[in-house]
């Protein structure tokens, strides 16, 4: 696997990509909106211009995340819920996507559990502190019934069927800047590629990508992935923003890949091909933007 040169700071994003929902400042009840509106004029949006990334804000999540556990017995969860969020201004519009830590973690855990080996898993967090982990869920959940994250997270690649909201002119990408050597530039550090796009624009294609799909290929992965995506929008607010970050994976990645880099495009070509009935074109182009992906995601066992 390639060197990753740090830049600026000793804490690299992880190789993660992200899906956040940021709804408008509207759709957020009283007090929890006066609250964020609040929050916005203390910190200042993440990202000031929808053409901009919110990578700094990211990286300042994670920093958070780091310094819980710094000194301290392994924990499941943080110590309280994060008040904190991604914020966007567009067109004069505030737009807020919490983090929702707690309800993350939760999420997080239940991945570890399903995907580690158990030895790994009792060592990294013991039986005893997950069981209380379990509880705190248990009672959070009573109490918000109807939670949902504002943010997906995947690991070491983004899953194609993210790319369903999204059109190529959804794309932005942001190239590091130059700066003396070991700084930004030489390996893609600093850069950033994401795509954001109005949550009726997401939901439009999302839906169009399944009735295409389900009379095609009704058992296919990719449907499943399109029904899970569009649930998913479906709980939040109609006038939001939707946007897909590759996060950490522009340091796997690298300038050439991530200039390069046309997912998005790719599939949307994929699928009108498939509502056009040119079968095997549409089956070209998921084929060559599923094994793309798959290469990237091998070289989490590279080191």
């Amino acid at each position: 696997m390639q060197d990753v040169t740090v830049v600026r700071t000793s804490v690299l994003p992880p190789y993660a990509a992200h899906l956040r929902v940021y709804e408008p400042l509207a759709a957020y009840p009283e007090p929890e909106r006066a609250r964020w509106q609040a929050y916005a004029a203390e910190h200042g949006p993440d990202a000031p211009e929808a053409g901009r990334s919110v990578a700094a804000a990211a990286l300042a999540e994670q920093r958070s995340a780091l310094a819980e556990l710094i000194g301290r017995t392994p924990r499941a969860l943080p110590d309280r819920e994060a008040e904190r969020a991604f914020v966007r201004l567009v067109d004069g519009v505030l737009y807020v996507c919490p983090w929702a830590t707690r309800l993350r973690t939760w999420q997080a855990l239940e991945e570890l559990r399903a995907g580690a080996p158990v030895a790994l898993l009792d060592t990294a967090l013991p039986p005893a502190t997950r069981e209380v982990a379990e509880a705190d869920r248990e009672r959070w959940r009573a109490e918000h019934p109807d939670a949902r994250p504002w943010i997906l997270t995947n690991r070491w690649e983004v899953p194609v069927r993210w790319f369903l909201p999204f059109g190529d002119e959804d794309r932005c990408f942001v190239p590091a800047e130059r700066g003396e050597k070991g700084e930004e530039g030489e390996r893609g550090d600093g850069a950033s590629l994401f795509y954001l796009t109005p949550m009726a624009q997401a939901r439009r294609r999302v839906a169009r990508a399944y009735r295409a799909l389900r009379e095609a290929v009704p058992e296919g992965e990719l449907v499943r992935g399109a029904e899970q995506v569009g649930r998913w929008l479906e709980e939040f607010h109609p006038r939001s923003l939707v946007e897909l970050d590759y996060g950490g994976l522009v340091h796997l990645l690298g300038p050439e890949r991530l200039l390069a880099d046309r997912s998005a495009g790719e599939l949307e070509d994929g699928l009108r091909a498939l509502r056009a009935g040119d079968t095997a074109e549409a089956l070209r182009a998921y084929e060559a933007l599923t094994v793309r992906w798959r290469r990237v995601l091998a070289l989490r066992h590279a080191n």
